[in-house]
């Protein structure tokens, strides 16, 4: 017999007079009628508890707001499937600093390491959580582009926002590379003092589009 068999042996043999496992209750709220301007103020509300920094404007403002958000910026990347109009301001039009992460084309973890910030769309956000889902699609992009650059702009649809993670979960693909945010990289050591910029970006701007 081999380890492996042992451990399971062992395992089955104490679990033998085990009581089986009684029904999971399923008495959580699983849907909500939120209004859709509470859902945006409950949103900002969480984002800015995580220090993120928001701003909510209409469609025809968005690209305007992208250029504000991006104007310090020495340079930064963006996923192929970004929608041009996004980057229609004049302060955006053939930049310089732009450099796109494509299939076949990817930048390397040294090349986003030296960029900085990012723009991104996302799949779906949690209004109860202020948590942004992303999943890989091409206006998302890989999880590296998010994750390495110490500035995230990221752009929530109106349309996107749910105030329950029951009612977000349906609208994940769970065989992509989800990518789970609520406000800037942070941790606490064991003094509980907080400290920024661990495993992902220091900054987060959230820009929700309504009429989108």
């Amino acid at each position: 017999m081999s380890a492996k068999e042992e451990i399971l042996s062992r395992i089955t043999s104490a679990l033998r007079d085990a009581p089986a496992p009684g029904p999971v209750p399923r008495e959580y709220r699983m849907a909500s009628d939120m209004p859709e301007a509470e859902l945006i103020e409950l949103l900002v509300d969480r984002l800015e508890d995580y220090k993120a920094h928001v701003d909510v404007v209409e469609s025809a403002e968005l690209s305007a707001t992208i250029a504000e958000r991006l104007k310090d910026a020495t340079s930064y990347v963006v996923p192929y499937g970004i929608a041009e109009a996004w980057l229609a301001d004049a302060a955006l039009a053939n930049d310089s600093r732009r450099r796109i992460d494509a299939p076949g084309a990817v930048l390397s973890v040294t090349e986003l390491d030296n960029t900085g910030a990012v723009l991104t769309s996302s799949a779906v956000s949690i209004a109860e959580s202020g948590t942004i889902v992303l999943d890989g699609s091409g206006d998302q992009g890989r999880r590296a582009i998010s994750l390495v650059p110490d500035h995230h702009v990221c752009v929530v649809p109106v349309s996107s926002i749910v105030r329950l993670l029951p009612e977000a979960l349906p609208r994940m693909d769970i065989t992509r590379p989800l990518t789970w945010i609520s406000g800037p990289s942070a941790t606490s050591d064991i003094e509980l003092e907080r400290v920024e910029g661990v495993h992902g970006p220091r900054q987060l701007d959230v820009i929700i589009v309504k009429g989108l």
